[in-house]
């Protein structure tokens, strides 16, 4: 048996869920990998980040977001809405004065809180979205290719909307 690594770079967009087909990066992975019966394994190691397999419907917002992917956010932003304000007058506990202060004195802080401006950090919304989605899917390899049909897309969403960032993707194919 036979495992084999790969971490993809990804940027969101910021301003919307950023929603990102990595469905040939997938491909060209496997075809790397030498693998041809076995699984991949994708994930994401960002908290407010999503692994999903869907159609890609052709007609898109400005943003890249085609209307499956709208769609997707509207029906979840009707069971968790969008984290506006704190002191948390939209009913979200999070974040927290303990975290704004933790993450306040990371050698970081300044990625996590661009200008100082702790409003980056509401995004409880994300963390949740991302929870019910899932950080990762596994699918089949057959012969040497992802094991699903034409239509069949995996995306990476990031539905932080707070700022555009560099993400990553997490590839673990593993067979024979």
């Amino acid at each position: 048996m036979t495992v084999f690594h790969k971490t993809l770079g990804l940027t969101s967009h910021g301003g919307t869920p950023s929603f990102l087909d990595i469905t040939e990066q997938v491909r060209a992975a496997v075809a790397e990998s030498g693998i041809a019966n076995g699984i991949v394994a994708v994930m994401s190691p960002h908290t407010t980040c999503s692994i999903y397999y869907d159609e890609w419907v052709h007609d898109e917002y400005p943003d890249g977001t085609d209307y499956l992917q709208h769609d997707l956010g509207m029906v979840l932003e009707k069971i968790i809405p969008a984290q506006q304000d704190f002191p948390p007058a939209d009913g979200y506990s999070y974040p927290g004065i303990k975290h704004f202060e933790a993450v306040e004195a990371w050698p970081s802080a300044p990625e996590y809180l661009p200008g100082g401006d702790r409003r980056n950090l509401l995004n409880a919304d994300a963390h949740l979205k991302a929870s019910v989605i899932g950080s990762s899917s596994t699918f089949p390899v057959i012969d040497g290719a992802l094991g699903f049909g034409v239509t069949g897309y995996i995306f990476f969403v990031d539905w932080d909307r707070a700022r555009e960032r560099s993400r990553k993707c997490q590839l673990t194919i593993i067979g024979e």
